[in-house]
């Protein structure tokens, strides 16, 4: 323990600067208008619906989402999978140990844990585990807001980086 402890410093020393993909207009703009058109869209079904929608996490989402389509993380499986199995966290965390702080701190890393057993890391879904438990949620949490919510965002990102010609997604869906 203590020779893994004396090469921590090293092990943190990394790169100054690191490599990185140039960037593009086209990207960036195709970025900023799928991402409101997602966060918009989520609003117009919450305002049929009259029950909210949108949380937190969806904004996280619409990042990979929208400005790092091709990763991993983004993919369906992953958003989807993710959201579910953090929001399912949150419900059972709440139901078993309330929303206490510690509540809160064990439920993120719950979620990271179920997501990476599960093969559906999706970053947001530590998100959705700590609103689901900072809310006190319920069963219901799982179908609204979030299994809606991405699917939601899963139909825009389906729509928006396939209608233009430089994008294509999903990459895989399982």
């Amino acid at each position: 323990m203590k020779l893994r402890l004396s090469r921590l410093p090293g092990k943190m020393k990394g790169k100054l600067r690191g490599t990185h993909a140039p960037s593009s207009l086209k990207y960036a703009i195709w970025g900023l208008i799928s991402g409101t058109l997602s966060i918009l869209a989520i609003l117009a079904v919450t305002r049929m619906a009259g029950f909210p929608l949108l949380i937190g996490s969806f904004g996280a989402s619409a990042v990979l989402l929208f400005g790092a389509n091709e990763s991993p993380l983004a993919q369906p499986r992953n958003l989807i999978g993710g959201h579910l199995v953090s929001a399912f966290v949150a419900v059972l965390i709440v139901a078993l140990c309330g929303s206490g702080p510690f509540a809160m701190a064990f439920g993120v890393g719950a979620a990271i844990f179920m997501m990476d057993i599960t093969r559906t890391t999706h970053p947001p879904g530590g998100a959705t585990a700590l609103i689901g438990i900072q809310g006190h949620a319920g069963y219901a949490f799982v179908l609204l807001p979030v299994l809606t919510g991405a699917l939601i965002l899963l139909a825009v990102a389906l729509f928006t980086n396939n209608v233009v010609h430089h994008r294509q997604y999903p990459k895989h869906w399982l």
